[in-house]
């Protein structure tokens, strides 16, 4: 057989092994980040809850209790609060002063941790809308994210620009 045509011969079937073998299209990478939720006092059952339930939400991003820590849940008498400092990256506040006033511990502990994925909050006082914050209902309980806000946490954690502006607390009040 000529040199040319092994050639060719080769390269045709290097090139059909690799579009065989290789995935046609590339998995999201899983970003695992670690929250440290000792400083959270009584919030921090509702953390872990919130934590599960973003777990189940989003596919690009797992939370983990554990140390070193990207982000740290604290409580204190304030409202409660986030500190983004960048995708995945910061500081919350569980205050005391929304459960006191009736607002459901758990569904804070999703928006907060919400901001920390990237998320704004969205004043649209639907219950279903978790960025939606203090403007739902103080008997709102749900804690789940909405098919637009998972869509969005995948996107950010695929690469998206988030639209939370880092560097600023966010107090939803």
């Amino acid at each position: 057989m000529p040199r040319p045509l092994r050639l060719a011969l080769s390269l045709v079937l290097t090139v059909a092994f690799l579009l065989a073998t290789s995935p046609a299209q590339a998995a999201p990478l899983l970003r695992t980040l670690r929250y440290d939720a000792s400083r959270a006092a009584e919030f921090r059952g509702a953390v872990d809850q919130a934590a599960q339930i973003w777990n189940s939400s989003v596919a690009n991003v797992r939370l983990v209790a554990g140390t070193p820590a990207d982000f740290v849940v604290l409580a204190d008498n304030g409202w409660p609060r986030t500190l983004p400092t960048s995708l995945g990256r910061g500081t919350i506040w569980m205050g005391r002063e929304a459960t006191s006033q009736g607002y459901n511990p758990v569904r804070i502990a999703a928006h907060e941790i919400g901001h920390i994925l990237g998320l704004p909050d969205r004043r649209t006082g639907l219950c279903s809308d978790l960025m939606s914050g203090s403007s739902a209902p103080v008997s709102c309980t749900n804690a789940n994210p909405s098919a637009a806000e998972r869509a969005q946490v995948d996107r950010n954690f695929a690469g998206a620009t988030p639209e939370v502006e880092f560097g600023r607390v966010l107090v939803d009040r």
